[in-house]
């Protein structure tokens, strides 16, 4: 629960530029998480440093939040406070803290390794009534202040709210045509997912530790949101892009319910809007042995296909 009498002041708050924090990876780690969100032996270009057409999955910066620039097990509660107390904002729990939505748009190819930068903005902060949202615009840039990627997150306050505060925009929500899916993909996940991915950079105990997730209102280690988003954004590669990941553009979604390891993902996709120069396409996300609905509203934007000239 929130304290008595907390304040709000957005004018503070909004386009406060949180410390800029370093980063790094190497070829190993775009391997592991592709192996974590749930690539196969058959697509080497993510997994086989020698492949010819090796390359990182468009959705891997998500992780460097977490990860850093260290290649060890860090504190999860260390990398969250990086980014130190926002002016304006009052105090809160991390465990009243959840991932409301994730945006992402690429903005260069992402390298295969190299040390980088994470400039972050807190870009809007609203009153919801039962809690706050706090929206942060994150870029990836390298020494040269190059931008690689920007990504958009939305997390959600639990008991914040009620201060007097603007609502801020509507969640975009995508009308689901009323037709059978362009495609579909499963990804069955294993009982050791959570653990796996976890080594990529998220070391939150609540998906490792069986007597914590329990006091925060779960039976089991549940998987990380991120784990199922970069599993669905890989399946709109594959199955509405040939698996050409230099044509992934942007992707955002949110999320709604949570995922338990050993369950499997349905990923439904539909492409709804073309023009001369991309397509947009539309998905959902749901666990199939519960039909629950854990990421809606998904939308992911592809560049059209090469035609290659004709001799």
């Amino acid at each position: 629960m929130a304290p008595k009498g907390f304040t709000v002041d957005t004018s503070k708050a909004v386009g406060y530029e949180q410390p800029a924090y370093k980063v790094a990876y190497n070829r190993r780690d775009l391997i592991l998480y592709a192996l974590a969100v749930g690539v196969d032996h058959s697509e080497l270009q993510y997994l086989y440093e020698l492949d010819p057409s090796f390359t990182a999955l468009p959705t891997y910066p998500l992780v460097l939040q977490s990860k850093g620039d260290g290649f060890d097990i860090n504190n999860f509660a260390e990398e969250v406070a990086k980014g130190g107390k926002t002016p304006g904002l009052p105090d809160y729990d991390l465990n009243n803290l959840v991932h409301g939505e994730q945006g992402m748009e690429v903005l260069r190819t992402v390298p295969l390794e190299g040390d980088y930068t994470i400039r972050s903005k807190i870009s809007g902060v609203y009153d919801k009534g039962s809690g706050m949202v706090i929206e942060t615009i994150k870029t990836l840039v390298d020494e040269q202040n190059v931008e690689y990627v920007k990504m958009t997150t939305r997390m959600f306050v639990i008991g914040y709210g009620g201060w007097g505060g603007d609502k801020g925009p509507s969640a975009a929500s995508q009308k689901i045509p009323d037709r059978q899916p362009d495609a579909v993909d499963e990804v069955v996940t294993t009982r050791s997912q959570a653990l796996l991915y976890r080594l990529s950079g998220d070391y939150n105990p609540l998906h490792a530790d069986p007597a914590i997730a329990p006091m925060l209102g779960f039976e089991r280690p549940i998987l990380h949101g991120l784990c199922s988003y970069g599993a669905s954004a890989h399946a709109v590669i594959k199955k509405m892009a040939n698996n050409d990941p230099s044509r992934f553009k942007s992707i955002h979604a949110r999320f709604s319910s949570p995922v338990y390891p050993g369950e499997t993902l349905v990923v439904s996709m539909w492409k709804v809007e073309e023009t001369a120069d991309q397509e947009t396409i539309h998905f959902i996300t749901k666990v199939k042995e519960r039909n629950a609905v854990v990421i809606k509203d998904g939308t992911v934007t592809l560049s059209k296909a090469k035609i290659a000239a004709k001799l």
